[in-house]
């Protein structure tokens, strides 16, 4: 039994061995013809972009608010209520501004007793100083003292015009047509416009056409101009892609710890106005575009081989160097290129075409690590 039992092991022993090398020689051919990843030279379209955000904003957005100070007594307008130039958008409580207007019509017929006064008095002495009974210098005080009536007649008379003025400012009316897209107050609010104006409401004048204040670093500043094509796209519609063109460069930069931007402004259709205010736009700005160009993925732009024939050669040319695989073996092909986006890169010049098979990247170690692994458990 022992004896048998031991040919039985090397029998075994030697089939294992047998198996195990015809097996890894299979494995290591196989890889050999696997060993790389490839990718196809193709004709489509390149579009060069720049990425930047912005936030959506009305065109023309106008804030409205009080001249005078007041406890609010009626409003007659709220959220997105569309208003027309002219109409009431609050009241205030005009009672103070009425009383103060009473006053100033009170002083000025005060005035304007007081130069009639005058000017009977004055009448009355130019006689008695023909007369002899008064002297010229006692004329001059009296005409003096018409002067003085008169002039506090125009004072009066301006008070007058400006509590009156105060008075219809107590009345808030709208300044253009549009939409209501903010209101900052509420019935029986004060408002004090002593120091500053108060904002009581902002009116969008047309949600039809908005515009977009991107930010741009100063890197890509030089690459935008007038007219430029965008897309962009917002969180509320995120498959939705939208366009619009660059109407402004502002020259002035915005500077925060030594990183400078610049405001761009562009315009953008919203006719069926799903775009708000305040939205917070994803932008590519167009910087060149090329349709059906023979184009390479960008991967094998990257790929430099382990072991080259001809590695001085192409290691030091100074056009990118492309692998096409011919009989299993990497060959080098050099190439122009010309614009490139996330994906791909024009080949404007080369002994490449369409269809070609070009080397990505290299796989050969994933299966040699695989091969030792199965051996090794076998």
């Amino acid at each position: 039994m022992p004896i048998f039992s031991s040919k039985r092991f090397f029998i075994i022993l030697i089939l294992s061995t047998a198996v195990a090398v015809f097996w890894y020689r299979y494995d290591k051919t196989g890889s050999d013809q696997n060993q790389y990843k490839t990718g196809k030279i193709d004709r489509g379209d390149i579009v060069q972009t720049i990425a930047a955000n912005g936030t959506l904003t009305p065109v023309v957005l106008v804030n409205v608010g009080t001249q005078v100070s007041g406890t609010v007594s009626k409003l007659y307008v709220d959220f997105n209520d569309e208003v027309k130039t002219g109409q009431v958008l609050a009241e205030l409580d005009p009672a103070l501004l009425r009383a103060q207007l009473y006053q100033s019509e009170a002083n000025l017929l005060s005035a304007q007793a007081t130069l009639k006064l005058a000017q009977s008095k004055l009448k009355r002495n130019r006689i008695l100083m023909e007369k002899g009974f008064i002297s010229i210098d006692a004329l001059d005080v009296i005409e003096q003292e018409l002067d003085i009536a008169r002039a506090q007649i125009a004072a009066n008379k301006a008070q007058v015009a400006r509590d009156r003025a105060n008075l219809n400012y107590s009345i808030i009316k709208s300044p253009i047509s549009g939409v209501v897209i903010a209101r900052d107050v509420d019935i029986g609010q004060t408002v004090a416009a002593n120091f500053q104006t108060p904002i009581l409401f902002q009116i969008a004048k047309d949600l039809r056409q908005m515009q977009i204040n991107i930010s741009v670093a100063e890197a890509d500043i030089g690459q935008l101009h007038i007219d430029q094509l965008i897309n962009f796209t917002v969180d509320a519609f995120p498959e939705r892609q939208f366009t619009g063109l660059v109407k402004q460069v502002r020259l002035n930069p915005s500077i925060q710890e030594n990183v400078v931007t610049y405001n761009v402004v562009a315009m953008v259709s919203n006719d069926d106005g799903v775009l708000l205010p305040g939205m917070t736009a994803n932008i590519q700005f167009i910087v060149h575009q090329r349709n059906r160009v023979l184009r390479v993925p960008n991967a094998a732009l990257r790929y430099k081989p382990k072991e080259q024939d001809n590695g001085d050669t192409m290691e030091h040319s100074d056009k990118p160097v492309l692998y096409r695989l011919e009989n299993d073996k990497p060959v080098p092909v050099k190439v122009t290129t010309g614009i490139t986006d996330s994906s791909f890169t024009e080949i404007i010049g080369g002994a490449i075409q369409a269809d070609d098979r070009v080397i990505i990247r290299e796989i050969l170690a994933k299966k040699g690590s695989e091969s030792k692994f199965r051996f090794g458990m076998f």
